[in-house]
C-alpha cells in the first residue's frame, strides 16, 4: 500500500514492513522473458506501453507496497550526450566514454525533451496505482555515472575514474557536478510526472575513501535529497564501516545491503528509516529457508522505519516461487 511504504519512508511505526524487490521487474519472470523476444532493452524502456506493461508485471504477481518504475540508470547520460548500448554479457558499454579532462566539460539538453518516455511512464503509473501501490522512481548517483563514462564498460574497480580524480582533480568534480546538475533536473522531472518516492543509486561510491567520499560526493548527495519533494532513498554498496556518510545525505532512508547487520546499523543510524537486506543468493535456497531468513530481517530491523527489500537486485535466475515466499512473509508478518 502506498500510505505503508510513505509511512515506514518517514521513519513511522507500521503494522509490517512495506515491501519491494530492486530490478523487481525483469528477467526471473516468465512474461517478462517472453515481451522482451519481440523488443531490445531500450527500446522496451522508452517505449512507455511497454515499460509499463513490464513496471506491472510483478505487481499482478506479488501486490509489492512499492512498484518501480521499468528504466536504467544510465537513461541520465543522454542529455549530457553520452551514447551507449547494452553487450549480451557484458552490460552497459558508453559509446563515447571520457578519455581526457577535456572530455568532461559537458553541454546539457534538457531532460523532458531527451527523457519524456519516463515521465510518461511515471504518469501512466500513478494513474494505474492510485493509493495501492507507491510509484518509485530513481536515478543513478554522480559518482556511478561517472564511472560508467570513463571505463566504458563495468568494471570491477572502475580504475579510470578513481585515476582522474587522483590525477586531475578539477576534472573530476567538474564531470561529478555536471551529472549532479542533469539528476537534478532528472529527479524533479520524475516527481512532478507522479513518482511518489526517489532512490538514488549511487552504487559504487563505496569505492571512495571515506575522506573522498566527504570532500567531493556527499556535498552533491544532499544538493540531490534537498532537491526532492518526495521520501528519498540512498543506496550505496560497501559502506558497512561508514554508514554516518549515507546518513549525512539527508536521505529520508538507508538502504542497506546484505553484508550489513541491521541491528548495528539501527545503533549507528539512529532515526533514520533504514531498507534492506537479505541476501540476493538466498533466493536460491528453498521457500522455507527465504521465510525464516526474511522473518530474521524484519525481527532485527524492529517496527519502525524500515522497508523491507534485497541487498541489491534480484538475480535472472531465481525461482519464482522463492520471489513469492520472500513477499508472502512480508506481507503476513506481525509486529
Amino acid at each position: 500500500m502506498k500510505d505503508l511504504f510513505l509511512r515506514a519512508a518517514r521513519g513511522e511505526s507500521t503494522d509490517r514492513p512495506p515491501v519491494w524487490m530492486m530490478r523487481q521487474a525483469g528477467r526471473y519472470l516468465p512474461e517478462y522473458r517472453e515481451l522482451r523476444q519481440d523488443y531490445s532493452f531500450l527500446e522496451a524502456i522508452s517505449t512507455p506501453e511497454i515499460a509499463t506493461e513490464i513496471t506491472l508485471q510483478p505487481w499482478e504477481r506479488f501486490q509489492p507496497d512499492g512498484v518501480v518504475m521499468y528504466s536504467d540508470i544510465l537513461t541520465v547520460l543522454e542529455p549530457l550526450g553520452f551514447s551507449y548500448h547494452l553487450e549480451s554479457g557484458v552490460g552497459p558499454v558508453v559509446e563515447n566514454p571520457v578519455e581526457s579532462p577535456a572530455d568532461t566539460h559537458r553541454e546539457r539538453e534538457d531532460v523532458e525533451d531527451q527523457l519524456w518516455y519516463v515521465g510518461e511512464l511515471l504518469e501512466r503509473l500513478s494513474a494505474e496505482l492510485g493509493s495501492k501501490a507507491a510509484v518509485l522512481g530513481f536515478t543513478g548517483g554522480p559518482f556511478t555515472l561517472a564511472a560508467y563514462v570513463c571505463e566504458g564498460t563495468p568494471s570491477r574497480s572502475f580504475m579510470s575514474v578513481r585515476r582522474l580524480r587522483a590525477e586531475h582533480p578539477a576534472a573530476f568534480e567538474r564531470l561529478l557536478e555536471a551529472f549532479t546538475d542533469v539528476i537534478l533536473d532528472y529527479v524533479t522531472y520524475q516527481v512532478e510526472s507522479g513518482a511518489d518516492a526517489i532512490q538514488l543509486f549511487d552504487t559504487y561510491a563505496g569505492l571512495l575513501s571515506p575522506a573522498d567520499y566527504r570532500q567531493f560526493l556527499l556535498p552533491l548527495h544532499r544538493k540531490i535529497v534537498d532537491a526532492i519533494d518526495v521520501p528519498t532513498i540512498v543506496f550505496v554498496r560497501n559502506v558497512s564501516g561508514n554508514l554516518d556518510l549515507l546518513a549525512d545525505s539527508g536521505a529520508d532512508v538507508v538502504g542497506l545491503d546484505w553484508t550489513v547487520d541491521l541491528e548495528a546499523a539501527r545503533e549507528e543510524l539512529g532515526d533514520v528509516a533504514i531498507q534492506g537486506n537479505l541476501d540476493p543468493a538466498l533466493l536460491y535456497g528453498d521457500p522455507e529457508t527465504v521465510r525464516e531468513r526474511t522473518r530474521d530481517i524484519i525481527a532485527a530491523a524492529g517496527d519502525s522505519g524500515h522497508i523491507l527489500n534485497l541487498g541489491h537486485g534480484v538475480d535472472r535466475n531465481v525461482p519464482v516461487e522463492n520471489v513469492e515466499a520472500f513477499f508472502e512473509t512480508a506481507k503476513t508478518a506481525t509486529r
